[in-house]
């Protein structure tokens, strides 16, 4: 018999990013079903992973304007993250550890919720951009998607942040932006470390875990979450996602650097595939395997 510990949430939002083209809307929505149809859940079921159910998010609307502190679909995202909260600490209180499947990046907010009011938890922010975008650096705060590192450690309107910070600065760890990432640097004074995805494949991934480690597993934290935008990958592999960079990780790269993370988080968060950009499922497929193979253990250590 399989101890039942992973519990899969689908969070099929796509509100928090921009239009791909007028009068479209992003597909990340679609996701989590795109990755059930490519054996995901099947191959985390035999693991013993539980269907959690779905958060359902409201209407995309395209309302955000510019100069006004608002951001596209603020209310819609707001009200999608207290849902989600709700379903992640519900998993939490029964001992399991929740996986999210989404999704567009500002689910992180509902996690973010869910775990401030747990406890002290650190956060690993693994994407292909430090997403450090916010009223303080930019003008143009109108997609939460790309804003949501800054939203994570209170860098953001007083409404999405709630006025204090999701994460502490200190607890917090990106890896895996570009060198020309615009924020890289403003990032790396906030928040306690970013590695670039250079960094990633000069020294390793059992040495950039043992790294982030060092920080989101010190004494005085509750547990860490795994947020993981599949835009870190390269593009010559992963294309079908919302802003795709050249100077990503390999599939093998990413898939043992969630391997060495994942057994310890508290849960995690997969983000930012667009099933639109993958019409033959074949990148689907791909990413399908990888997470099964990198977070098939999430949460291992927690409850063993």
């Amino acid at each position: 018999m399989v101890d039942r510990v992973l519990a899969l949430i689908s969070a099929p939002s796509n509100l928090g990013l921009r239009p791909p083209q007028p009068g479209a809307v992003p597909g990340t929505a679609k996701a989590p079903e795109a990755l059930r149809e490519a054996g995901l859940h099947t191959s985390l079921a035999a693991r013993g992973a539980a269907d959690a159910g779905v958060v359902l998010p409201g209407r995309y609307l395209d309302d955000a304007r510019a100069g006004v502190a608002r951001s596209r679909n603020q209310e819609a995202v707001l009200d999608h993250a207290r849902r989600l909260a709700t379903r992640i600490g519900g998993q939490l209180d029964a001992g399991l550890t929740p996986l999210v499947l989404g999704g567009d990046c500002s689910l992180l907010i509902g996690a973010g919720q869910a775990l401030r009011s747990r406890g002290r938890y650190g956060l690993v922010h693994l994407d292909g951009h430090t997403d450090f975008r916010h009223p303080g650096n930019s003008a143009e705060c109108l997609s939460l998607a790309g804003e949501d590192l800054a939203v994570a450690v209170g860098l953001h309107w007083p409404a999405i942040t709630g006025g204090r910070p999701y994460f502490g600065p200190a607890d917090t760890v990106h890896a895996g932006c570009r060198d020309h990432d615009e924020y890289l640097a403003e990032a790396g004074g906030v928040i306690a470390r970013v590695i670039p995805a250079r960094r990633i494949r000069t020294d390793g991934a059992e040495a950039t875990a043992k790294a982030i480690l060092a920080t989101v597993a010190a004494d005085g934290l509750d547990g860490y979450w795994l947020h993981l935008d599949v835009d870190i990958l390269d593009p010559a592999v992963m294309p079908a996602v919302d802003s795709p960079a050249p100077g990503g990780l390999a599939p093998a790269e990413l898939t043992a650097l969630l391997a060495a993370l994942a057994p310890g988080a508290a849960g995690a968060q997969v983000t930012v595939f667009d099933p639109d950009l993958d019409p033959d499922g074949r990148h689907a497929r791909l990413l399908a395997g990888l997470l099964a193979a990198g977070l098939g253990t999430l949460g291992r250590d927690r409850w063993s």
